[in-house]
């Protein structure tokens, strides 16, 4: 028998940070895709039809949102006093380690593998963590290559001069935009995994990971 222990693990920075960062990347889909493919027509004069305009204005205003969290969130990486720093991010070079989780996860194994607790993720979330930060930033910067193609003046004109370069190596503004797009689907992808799995994780450990991300503290099993 043991008891059960509370442990902080996360703080309010990175759980404010994880919910408005969810909050913006659902707004971006939503509107993204509507963008992409519109499917209303509104009937009257055509200066009086600015929902379409509404929709990239909102789309426009949580892309920047979301550049400052991305900001925000690499800050809390290198300067966070809390439990959780840029050497989580890397903790998937431990292949043996990752290996094992993913048989853990793959209900291969039945224990999960033990977690060093010098580091705030295991190998698959450091991995995924990881991927999705750089998803994001590609995201960010082929966004602001778009809008700075539209909008040529103040901060955006700026952004557009300087990634001018990256726009070139891509391939010019079609494929900016479908890289923009296929990303769009890779959060598509993400969100319901990452839902499940934290569900899942939850109900098999039992150590409240879901509300984690709310209160900030994970309950645990300490053998007497």
């Amino acid at each position: 028998m043991g008891k059960i222990e509370e442990k902080r693990e996360w703080s309010a920075a990175i759980r404010i940070n994880h919910w408005a960062m969810a909050a913006a990347i659902v707004v971006l889909i939503v509107t993204g895709f509507y963008i992409a493919d519109p499917f209303t027509v509104y009937q009257g004069e055509t200066t009086d039809k600015m929902f379409m305009g509404e929709v990239r204005f909102w789309h426009l205003l949580f892309g920047i949102f979301l550049l400052f969290l991305v900001i925000w969130r690499i800050y809390l990486a290198f300067f966070s006093r809390f439990h959780a720093d840029w050497k989580d991010f890397l903790v998937w070079v431990n292949l043996k380690g990752l290996v094992n989780q993913v048989r853990f996860y793959l209900l291969i194994d039945k224990e999960e593998p033990e977690r060093d607790e010098r580091y705030l993720y295991g190998p698959t979330q450091s991995l995924t963590y990881l991927g999705l930060l750089a998803i994001i930033i590609c995201m960010v910067v082929t966004g602001l290559i778009l809008m700075g193609a539209g909008y040529h003046a103040g901060l955006s004109g700026f952004a557009y001069k300087v990634l001018r370069p990256v726009e070139r190596m891509l391939g010019g503004l079609a494929m900016v935009r479908y890289i923009h797009h296929i990303l769009t689907w890779c959060f598509v992808l993400f969100i319901p995994v990452h839902v499940y799995m934290a569900f899942w994780h939850d109900a098999l450990l039992k150590q409240g990971t879901v509300s984690s991300m709310i209160s900030g503290v994970l309950f645990k099993r300490v053998e007497k």
